[in-house]
């Protein structure tokens, strides 16, 4: 990779934390609770990195807003029993320290609320090695933009030496809409054809791979 690039922009669930099926089964097991509709597993994981939101007006577009609050209870309860089982994908922590020890900013874009990557960053002992990070509760949700607008306004970085790394459509659409280069990781939440249509520059099928690509 060239050194172009200053900031590294990491999703976090699905590209660093091995999240994804706990989040669709979470969301899939709240609407059993309340006799709705229950996704599929694709369309549950199709979800992951959107706010939750935006996330129950797709796969449950018949429901009024204002019983989204009732889902968005049951889906914590699941996926609060089943968080503590989630652990970051191998060597994803090793990683974030090296490209940190190398001279790389590096920033967090999460669909994950600020109080739920609070969480996650203090669990996996990641707090202080991001230099920003950007939630879907504080502005616009994936693919919008604003999430790493905001990160590259408050690291003063433009988007020609930004990039952002994800393992989503909604990832990579946001990344060519704020102008800004991205590589695909495929272990995560969407399909390879998925991610292939939106012609991300690199394309990694492990995190070990990811860590090479970055540091190479």
């Amino acid at each position: 990779m060239s050194r172009q690039f200053e900031l590294l922009v990491f999703d976090w669930d699905g590209t660093l934390m091995d999240s994804a099926a706990a989040i669709s089964e979470s969301l899939q097991t709240a609407c059993t609770d309340l006799g709705l509709p229950v996704p599929s597993r694709e369309k549950a994981r199709y979800v992951i990195g959107l706010g939750l939101t935006d996330a129950l007006a797709y796969v449950l577009p018949e429901l009024p807003e204002a019983d989204y609050p009732r889902v968005l209870e049951r889906f914590r309860v699941h996926f609060l029993r089943r968080d503590a089982g989630t652990t970051l994908f191998s060597g994803a922590a090793e990683m974030i320290r090296e490209l940190r020890d190398s001279g790389f900013l590096l920033a967090v874009a999460t669909g994950k609320s600020r109080r739920g990557l609070d969480r996650a960053l203090k669990e996996t002992g990641l707090q202080g090695c991001f230099d920003a990070t950007r939630c879907a509760d504080e502005g616009f949700s994936k693919p919008h933009p604003g999430m790493l607008e905001a990160v590259m306004d408050r690291l003063a970085t433009p988007p020609a030496a930004t990039l952002m790394i994800g393992d989503t459509t909604h990832d990579l659409e946001m990344a060519k809409a704020a102008g800004v280069a991205a590589v695909a990781v495929t272990y995560g939440a969407h399909e390879r054809a998925a991610l292939i249509a939106c012609r991300p520059l690199a394309m990694v099928d492990e995190l070990q791979g990811l860590r090479r690509w970055l540091m190479q």
